[in-house]
């Protein structure tokens, strides 16, 4: 869904991204059997679940969260994982058409990952639209550097370009790419502003994308007019989650 075509939408686009609840059969598994008696019930997560439930384990956590943000899902197992339901596509981000970028899942279908899970998130109180995500994407080792350089390419090949919403009007596209302000293997935020027809102000989307080793890690934050914060005020608890969960 493009998000960004409709302001009234940011709502039910950001419903849409978090979808289906998932909890893998690994997990279920590892539960029943239980850790053995030696074993410290720390160590059960990364000993017995499966690949994408340690993955999940590197999600936030509503206790992670920065004040004034809540998780949009129940709890943090109740995620989506886009991989597997996302279509893919045979067109690389490298070459995608410009309107890709402004796709809720152009990462997913253009550079599949092997394993994903995210989790909801939104500000509270939420009069400024304030919805998004943060998604973890597992990759084959050396594919992840790849990806990012494709996204960073992509940004710079298309810094504007027009799309023609359901309306029958036309919004114009201005993209800019800066730095993630946290310390990683790589990182950038990729910012597009929409300025429709009539309106003074542009409705702005923004993703952050961090790379740690063959993981990345994105905050996203769908469409808003004079946000109050942006992907900045999440992205540094996202990645220390990552980090304290791979740690363990």
């Amino acid at each position: 869904m493009r998000a960004r075509h409709v302001a009234g939408a940011v709502a039910v686009a950001a419903m849409a991204v978090l979808g289906t609840s998932a909890c893998s059969a690994g997990s279920q598994a590892g539960s029943q059997a239980g850790p053995p008696p030696s074993a410290p019930s720390s160590a059960a997560p990364s000993a017995f679940a499966s690949p994408r439930d340690r993955l999940r384990d590197g999600l936030l956590t509503q206790a992670r969260l920065p004040q004034g943000f809540r998780l949009l899902t129940a709890e943090v197992n109740s995620t989506t994982t886009a991989a597997p339901h996302a279509p893919a596509s045979t067109v690389p981000i490298a070459s995608m058409p410009c309107s890709e970028l402004g796709v809720d899942s152009f990462l997913t279908a253009h550079a599949r990952p092997l394993e994903d899970v995210a989790v909801g998130l939104e500000q509270v109180p939420d009069d400024d639209g304030w919805f998004g995500q943060e998604a973890l994407d597992r990759y084959a080792p050396g594919r992840a550097a790849e990806v990012m350089a494709d996204i960073r390419g992509a940004a710079q090949r298309c810094p504007s370009y027009a799309t023609a919403l359901d309306s029958g009007t036309t919004a114009q596209e201005t993209v800019s790419v800066t730095g993630a302000d946290v310390p990683a293997d790589d990182g950038l935020v990729l910012r597009i502003a929409s300025t429709l027809p009539g309106d003074r102000e542009p409705y702005v989307s923004e993703r952050a994308f961090v790379r740690e080793g063959d993981v990345i890690l994105m905050v996203q934050k769908t469409i808003a007019q004079k946000p109050r914060s942006g992907v900045e005020a999440v992205l540094p608890a996202a990645v220390a989650a990552y980090r304290a969960a791979r740690a363990h």
